[in-house]
């Protein structure tokens, strides 16, 4: 009995004709021997949850850097409530559970310590740029497995690369993780900022609060239901107008009171510096640098720039802050 055929044939027989099934994956860039029990897409699930990049992100920064109490999001819990959203509106829209899970468990395991200021740090020194998403795909295709990467399907890895705003994945699996990453770190940042006392519930633009639910969890189902009606039987993932302003209305708003200009991100400048002076470290010592990095360095399989720029998105935030303390703050020492 082939378990993998079964569930193949049920997804054609179940999922909604504009569901990405399976067996019409575009495949691997290494053929390999397909499982008997796991379709392509959960193989691709399994990989990316078991990889050391998705550990390394329950100590990485989402919004907070180093915040007082345990409540708020990481990374990590950040990946689990996209993942969760996202299967919820793949589930009701009958497409396929397991691509949009593979996609959301992955779209962040390239980013940086300390959330996005430390991406724009390593933007601002890298001559070739950077960006998470990017390297998110970089790490899936290149680094994990000691530079074997992970040989995900193709649909997968276009989900992660295109799930910034700007993108265009070529699924309707990856344009719900898309729009679930939004819903997500919206409503949790404004949770997380409020319990940070950075916002009073008065705060809030009322009237897009008044469409969308008073609290993140009403918020969260209206969007998902809005988006559920809108899209249902339809060849794209869509929602109303109506509810589509209001999110951007608390978008633009948590962008002008809590990304940029919140005492939230009055750190960031610290965290900034840090990876600069790593950055300027191991540009200046890279046989310094440790385990695939080094590697693909002294087999210069890329820029040095580049594999500098690896080492560091892989780091948490606290290894990085102990890096930077081993490599720049002096040691007490003792003669006895």
């Amino acid at each position: 009995m082939n378990i993998r055929e079964i569930q193949e044939e049920q997804e054609v027989r179940i999922l909604s004709p504009y569901a990405c099934y399976s067996i019409n994956t575009k495949g691997r860039k290494r053929q390999e021997e397909p499982c008997t029990i796991r379709t392509t897409f959960q193989r691709d699930r399994d990989r990316i949850l078991h990889c050391k990049s998705f550990r390394r992100l329950k100590h990485k920064t989402q919004v907070f850097i180093s915040p007082e109490g345990d409540h708020y999001r990481t990374r990590l819990t950040h990946t689990l409530e996209v993942a969760q959203i996202a299967r919820t509106i793949a589930k009701a829209l009958q497409l396929n559970e397991d691509l949009t899970e593979a996609i959301a468990l992955a779209h962040d395991l390239g980013h940086t310590p300390f959330g996005h200021t430390g991406e724009e740090l390593l933007n601002q020194v890298n001559p070739f740029g950077f960006r998470h998403y990017e390297q998110s795909l970089r790490v899936v295709e290149v680094l994990e497995r000691e530079g074997q990467g992970l040989n995900l399907t193709w649909e997968v890895q276009d989900g992660i690369l295109n799930h910034p705003t700007k993108g265009s994945p070529s699924t309707l699996e990856g344009k719900v993780v898309q729009i679930a990453d939004k819903i997500a770190y919206i409503n949790h940042d404004i949770d997380d900022a409020l319990r940070g006392q950075v916002l009073r519930v008065e705060d809030l633009p009322r009237e897009a609060i008044t469409i969308l639910g008073e609290t993140s969890s009403r918020r969260i189902h209206h969007m998902v239901c809005d988006i559920v009606k809108q899209s249902y039987h339809q060849p794209d993932i869509i929602m109303s107008e109506a509810t589509k302003e209001a999110m951007y209305v608390v978008r633009q708003f948590m962008f002008e009171k809590v990304y940029i200009g919140s005492k939230a991100k009055a750190e960031d400048k610290k965290a900034q510096y840090i990876l600069k002076k790593l950055y300027q470290h191991f540009i200046c010592y890279p046989e310094e640098l440790s385990g695939e990095c080094r590697e693909m360095y002294i087999r210069k399989e890329a820029p040095i720039e580049q594999v500098v720029c690896d080492y560091i998105a892989g780091m948490t935030d606290r290894y990085a802050m102990k890096m930077f303390e081993k490599i720049y703050i002096p040691t007490s020492w003792n003669i006895y």
